[in-house]
């Protein structure tokens, strides 16, 4: 059940938007080891004047910021492996340097979130 909340800002390059979100979702349950129709992926475009840094961004490539959800929450034994397939696998579906990748893990889903009204048991 991993759930992706994609924001890419700015424009991806010619070519890449359509169909972001199926290679995001495919590339990402590889990394997850989820099976299929088991990972969703919601992409969202921020437009630059939308997005901040204080004291300004940096020229160049914009960030994607990506929230996952999780059952389980994070896999704390093998975490930094996992950020780092997932950072690989989302920055080559947007085109982005996986320097500009931002991943943010939820605590996790079970006990607390619902689907069709019917709560993630633990």
């Amino acid at each position: 059940m991993p759930i992706l909340e994609v924001r890419v800002v700015g424009e991806l390059a010619p070519g890449r938007a359509p169909g972001l979100a199926q290679r995001i979702a495919d590339a990402a349950a590889q990394v997850l080891g989820s099976p299929p129709r088991g990972t969703w992926v919601a992409v969202e475009m921020v437009a630059p004047d939308l997005y901040a840094e204080n004291g300004g961004a940096e020229p160049g490539h914009p960030p994607v910021l990506v929230r996952v959800l999780l059952r389980g929450g994070p896999p704390q034994d093998r975490l930094a492996e996992e950020v780092a397939a997932l950072t690989r696998a989302v920055a080559g579906c947007c085109g982005r340097p996986e320097e500009n990748v931002h991943i943010v893990y939820e605590p996790a889903a079970a006990g607390r979130v619902a689907f069709g009204g019917r709560l993630v048991e633990p």
